[in-house]
């Protein structure tokens, strides 16, 4: 497991390993399994999925609570990690967001990795 601090350099240590690939297709696979129609392309950079994902986390925090909730436990973000975001505002609330919901797929395609 890596050390980092926020989602761009976790995607490029994530690249550096190799598992890129499988962390779009685990994102895929929980949003699928949320019942939400979106799809993260495998073409994406790092920073276009960082975007990408980040719109959706805001759109569905503004618009569809319930959604974003069954997202977060499908993906398993730890609830004690989401108690810790204090932000100012919902920009920055969305970023830390989007930061778990990466590290926590990328945890899950490390270990598969490992097996």
């Amino acid at each position: 497991m890596l050390p980092v601090s926020n989602s761009l350099e976790l995607l490029q240590k994530v690249d550096i390993e190799n598992l890129y690939q499988q962390l779009i297709l685990q994102l895929n696979k929980d949003f699928q399994l949320s019942n939400l129609n979106e799809t993260f392309e495998l073409s994406y950079t790092p920073i276009q999925l960082k975007e990408v994902l980040s719109k959706i986390i805001l759109n569905l925090l503004t618009n569809s609570y319930d959604d974003y909730l069954n997202l977060m436990y499908r993906i398993d973000v730890p609830e004690k990690e989401l108690a810790t975001i204090k932000a100012e505002n919902l920009d920055i609330t969305v970023e830390q967001i989007t930061f778990l919901i990466l590290k926590r797929e990328y945890q899950k395609v490390w270990f598969k990795n490992r097996l």
